[in-house]
């Protein structure tokens, strides 16, 4: 399969293309989001009329006031519920990059093996010979059990006394 190289002149054009489209794709996600806020602020704040009187300016003062504890519990709780998802984000990407470490790449088969290309992996004759050393308190303990069987009948050898009495 012959891939051809794409030409410095093409990629240079491809790459302005893709970022012209991006630019123009973020100027109208930013004219949205201004739409978006135009409009919240429409529903949501209407026209401050100024009323004439003390008494109607109070209640004009206790509503704008209620109004700002609702919207500072609003602000209080979406800032918490972030702040809750970035420190989860946080404590995935560190749970990541520790396992990262904690796997290793297998080595290539070829620095196994070395430069060679051999079908052999006989894996064992790389391995050190032990040697197995035999205890020598085994060897007495494989002896005729039959020996000195008074001895060891238990309880110090006082098997013979109850032996004798019955």
């Amino acid at each position: 399969t012959y891939r051809k190289k794409m030409s410095s002149s093409r990629r240079h054009h491809l790459k302005s293309l893709m970022i012209s489209i991006a630019k123009n794709l973020l100027d109208a996600e930013k004219t949205q989001t201004e739409a978006d806020r135009v409009k919240y602020m429409d529903d949501n704040c209407p026209a401050l009329s100024m009323p004439g009187s003390v008494q109607d300016l109070q209640e004009l003062c206790k509503k704008l006031h209620q109004q700002i504890d609702k919207i500072d519990e609003e602000r209080y709780d979406l800032e918490t519920k972030a702040n809750k998802g970035s420190k989860e984000i946080e404590d995935l990407r560190i749970k990541i990059q520790d396992l990262k470490g904690k796997f290793k790449k297998p080595a290539l088969r070829k620095a196994l093996l070395g430069s060679k290309h051999t079908v052999n992996l006989d894996l064992r004759a790389n391995l050190k010979q032990v040697k197995k050393e035999v205890r020598e308190e085994e060897k007495e303990a494989v002896g005729d059990w039959r020996k000195n069987i008074e001895d060891k009948a238990g309880m110090g050898g006082r098997k013979k006394m109850f032996e004798s009495d019955a």
